[in-house]
């Protein structure tokens, strides 16, 4: 958990870096699209290419993507193991037990898997190559429309990015909370039902205080710098697209186009 990409930039200069925050968001809406649509592995593999040569561009290494699957795992085969005991067409593959295991509750698992995994590395890499700064005003672009309607899109916006960087704060806080409940004796491995619940509240309780202390903290900070929900605003940084930028839409624009031609013709 400690090297969870998921949340966190990295600040590294590379392409992927300089991309105006506002295509970055409207590639990730693309391609979350082009994943969901195809129903051929080919399809997968040309967007799981296309997704590694943005990884090596970004210059953040698939080690550390990879590193975000993990707490995944769990859920995977549990959805592996509900889909065998209630799918039963296609070919029977093999038999535990007295139960079948058919063709079609294997492939339906791994069209998810790969699905979920594609979704997983395509955030990550939007939320490691975009500043929180940048992230929020690319959101509130993205909402603005929505202002006709009395929409908040700047609050919402700045609610978003902050969400998504409390993700790693609060894996990290777990993570030493962790560490100094095992230094006291508790144990979350081993032991009785009763004893594993006790131990995860023992976990619970100070997270949530460690994340209202944090919660009023970032409150104060925003306090003191004279933040105003719904108050005016100027721009420092005003965010302009280039032509790198548009490329990087009309890849993902083709990309979507190709995942949904092959519905039809794969």
């Amino acid at each position: 958990m400690n090297n969870l990409v998921f949340g966190k930039y990295i600040p590294i200069d590379s392409l992927m870096h300089k991309l105006d925050p506002r295509a970055k968001l409207i590639g990730l809406f693309l391609m979350i699209a082009a994943v969901f649509v195809p129903k051929s592995w080919w399809v997968f593999l040309v967007i799981a290419l296309l997704l590694a040569l943005a990884l090596l561009m970004a210059k953040i290494g698939i080690k550390m993507i990879v590193q975000s699957f993990k707490p995944m795992i769990m859920m995977m085969i549990f959805l592996l193991v509900i889909n065998s005991l209630t799918i039963k067409t296609g070919e029977i593959l093999f038999t535990i037990g007295s139960f079948d295991i058919y063709s079609d509750a294997i492939f339906n698992t791994l069209f998810v898997i790969v699905r979920l995994l594609l979704m997983i590395s395509i955030t990550t890499l939007l939320t490691a190559t975009t500043n929180p700064l940048d992230l929020t005003l690319g959101i509130e672009w993205l909402l603005k429309p929505l202002e006709i309607l009395h929409f908040p899109s700047h609050e919402v916006a700045m609610m978003v990015s902050i969400a998504l960087r409390f993700i790693p704060t609060i894996i990290e806080e777990t993570m030493r909370i962790m560490n100094a409940q095992k230094s006291r004796g508790v144990d979350f491995e081993n032991g009785r039902l009763a004893e594993k619940i006790a131990a995860i509240l023992s976990l619970i309780v100070p997270l949530f205080s460690v994340a209202f202390e944090r919660a009023y903290e970032l409150a104060d900070a925003m306090e003191a710098r004279g933040y105003v929900p719904g108050a005016e605003r100027t721009r420092y940084h005003v965010l302009k697209f280039r032509f790198i930028d548009y490329l990087f839409i009309f890849i993902c624009i083709l990309t979507l186009a190709f995942s949904i031609l092959s519905r039809f013709y794969l």
